[in-house]
């Protein structure tokens, strides 16, 4: 059988995927002494155990992993002292972009810093967080949360250090994109004033973020100037050029009076011909989240397969050994519900009557359905790129001046990092709309950086705001109508993005009333109340296993997350022994609270307990997380079942 059938057959296998074993990784690592082309080849090892991990995984950041991979290589191969080792000389290295975590992992696993079992485990509960976490990764040293904040933490890296009588120096990751945001600008200058000449900022130059250039989206000029003015030495080398980061890593050595960046231009996506840069042939970057399609999967694995095979080659060594895992296993709803995309269209309809609606968007436009928005009307779409607090006060300035400005971004970057924003919108008496989508617990692959579990309490006392989260389509579609046709004030709309099979539909006389629920399902011995797709689908699944044992379990859609009307309260809840509260929340300050306060209030006699998050929030597969938690199906019908053996009281 020739090297061609023979790497074919692994490719194929028994249907699986392919990744580098440890013993050929070590062969790979021992084939030249030439440090040039030794990085090299282990780029390209730690690219197809990248690919290997976000195919098992199922989501994950391909493009920014690998035109980082090259760079990461270099630093932890051949220029970090000891990163992250603890030593008092060692230097320490951390990404403050974050989306770059699994090009990080599968060279730590490479180099025997991380268990290689852990290859099989990103994004899976005890596995590898999708994001950077000190608490459950070896050498990890902070981390991510909104883009913007790893100079501010090299700072104080260096101050502790400087403190404590440690050198070594500290080396942090950003994106271009994250330039956009104004933490960054915040920190370049005191770290030049105080001369922390041991603070190195590399920017994965790679000119795309998400799905679009940054020229597009928010362009950043010279960027070497802008540093430059706030007092950094800069040198600009390609990110791929191996010698020529040596090379300025070698000039850095010699500058100690000053902080130094060094702006790499990389490829997103770079080492698979068709994931570099726009090679989609249109606008958009079609790999920067998620897992390819196994076609592009298995063409990226014999593309990267084959130059590595021809450098070992030319070295004389053997071609790579390739191990296989098993296809994961993934089923896809039926007919899913996607909550956000009817939001996007019901908007759009609006707004092609009403000409005072203008849209937002923090770089998540396709998170925000709101594609169709900026394709018919670009010049009411309104692009900030990644700076919220800029788009918030920008909105505010939109409705002073007689405009209805509709926001979007991720809940969990709109909702804190704009936060003051938003309440100063408020003071103002204007009517905004915020729009929060990747709200709640799942997705649980990104982590606790993008899982929004503070956004009721953040936003539920701003004066004015009504938060609402919607069940369904058509909620979601009754929910902007109301935000715009009836609301005079300003409103929260909170989405999930995870598409579901929903078990239920609301009744066709519904309509929206603040502070009022509907019951989805009738029951008598107890009421699971909550809000949104993901709680009331898994309350609808408790209450179907809690009919198998004879329990009569009503179940309440409440779309009001910081409203709550009283009279409603006595008229559902009095007839019910139990009330199980549903929050995609943190029990602190979660709707929950709320619901119980009101039932208190109003004299209503049943045992009430609240689900929710009461920690920070676990990274894994959504079944993993929700059950770890405790608000799957299954867990939510245990508790169930408890308040219903204990005496009825009243709630002090």
């Amino acid at each position: 059988m020739g090297e061609k059938d023979h790497s074919d057959k692994q490719l194929a296998g028994d249907g699986g995927l392919s990744f580098v074993p440890l013993a050929s990784i070590e062969v790979v690592r021992g084939a030249t002494d030439d440090p040039i082309v030794r990085a090299g080849l282990l780029a390209d090892v730690c690219r197809l155990n990248t690919l290997y991990m976000i195919m098992q995984a199922g989501s994950g950041h391909i493009g920014s992993s690998f035109s980082s991979t090259d760079l990461v290589t270099w630093l932890w191969t051949e220029e970090l002292a000891d990163p992250n080792s603890g030593a008092a000389n060692a230097d320490t290295y951390f990404s403050s972009k974050g989306h770059d975590a699994p090009a990080l992992y599968s060279l730590l696993i490479a180099l025997g810093k991380l268990d290689f079992d852990l290859l099989h485990r990103l994004r899976r509960l005890g596995g590898l967080p999708g994001h950077p976490d000190v608490d459950t990764t070896p050498f990890i040293a902070t981390n991510t949360g909104s883009l913007g904040m790893g100079i501010s933490k090299a700072y104080g890296m260096a101050r502790a250090r400087r403190l404590a009588g440690r050198t070594g120096r500290i080396v942090l990751m950003t994106g271009d994109g994250e330039l956009q945001e104004g933490q960054i600008w915040e920190s370049l200058q005191p770290v030049a004033n105080e001369r922390l000449s041991e603070i190195i900022a590399v920017v994965d130059h790679n000119k795309l973020q998400s799905d679009s250039a940054v020229s597009a989206v928010s362009d950043l000029g010279r960027i070497e100037d802008k540093f430059r003015a706030f007092g950094w030495d800069v040198r600009r080398v390609d990110g791929h050029d191996f010698r020529a980061i040596h090379d300025a890593f070698s000039h850095f050595a010699t500058v100690a009076d000053r902080p130094k960046v060094l702006i790499a231009d990389t490829i997103k996506g770079k080492g698979v011909s068709f994931m570099e840069g726009l090679a989609g042939g249109d606008e958009t970057y079609h790999f920067h989240a998620g897992a390819p399609s196994l076609k592009d999967y298995l063409a990226a694995v014999a593309e990267l397969t084959s130059r590595t095979n021809e450098r070992l080659s030319r070295l004389g060594q053997p071609p790579l050994t390739l191990a296989s895992g098993p296809l994961p296993v993934r089923i896809a709803p039926v007919n899913p519900e996607r909550l956000v995309l009817a939001y996007g269209d019901e908007l759009l309809r609006m707004a092609r009557s009403r000409p005072e609606i203008v849209v937002l968007d923090a770089d998540l436009v396709s998170d925000c359905g709101i594609e169709a928005f900026k394709e018919e009307l670009p010049d009411r779409f309104i692009e900030c790129g990644i700076a919220e607090q800029h788009m918030v006060s920008a909105a505010g300035g939109m409705a002073l001046n007689g405009l209805l400005p509709v926001v979007h971004s991720f809940a969990c970057f709109l909702s804190t990092r704009a936060n003051e924003h938003i309440y100063n919108n408020a003071t103002e008496r204007r009517k905004i709309i915020y729009t929060a989508t990747l709200a709640g617990l799942v997705p649980g692959g990104p982590g606790h950086s993008h899982q929004s579990l503070r956004d009721i309490s953040a936003i539920g006392s701003v004066p004015g705001l009504t938060a609402i989260e919607p069940c369904s389509e058509r909620e979601a579609r009754l929910a902007i109508r109301w935000a715009v046709e009836e609301n005079p004030a300003s409103t929260y709309l909170r989405f999930v993005n995870v598409p579901l099979d929903l078990p239920y539909a609301l009744p066709s006389s519904y309509t929206m009333q603040i502070g009022r629920g509907v019951t989805l399902r009738e029951g008598t011995d107890v009421a699971l109340v909550g809000y949104g797709p993901l709680m009331m689908t898994n309350a609808w699944r408790a209450a179907n296993q809690l009919a198998a044992q004879g329990v009569s379990a009503a179940v309440i859609n409440l779309p009001w997350l910081n409203r709550i009307d009283e009279a409603w309260v006595v008229q559902t809840f009095t007839r019910f022994p139990a009330v199980v509260t549903l929050d995609n929340h943190y029990v602190t300050l979660g709707q929950g609270v709320m619901i119980a306060a009101a039932l208190s209030r109003a004299g209503v006699r049943a045992e009430t307990r609240s689900l929710g998050v009461t920690d920070v929030p676990a990274c894994g597969s959504n079944a993993e997380v929700l059950a770890h938690h405790g608000l799957d199906a299954a867990s939510i019908a245990r508790v169930c079942k408890a308040p219903l053996s204990a005496p009825r009281t009243t709630l002090a």
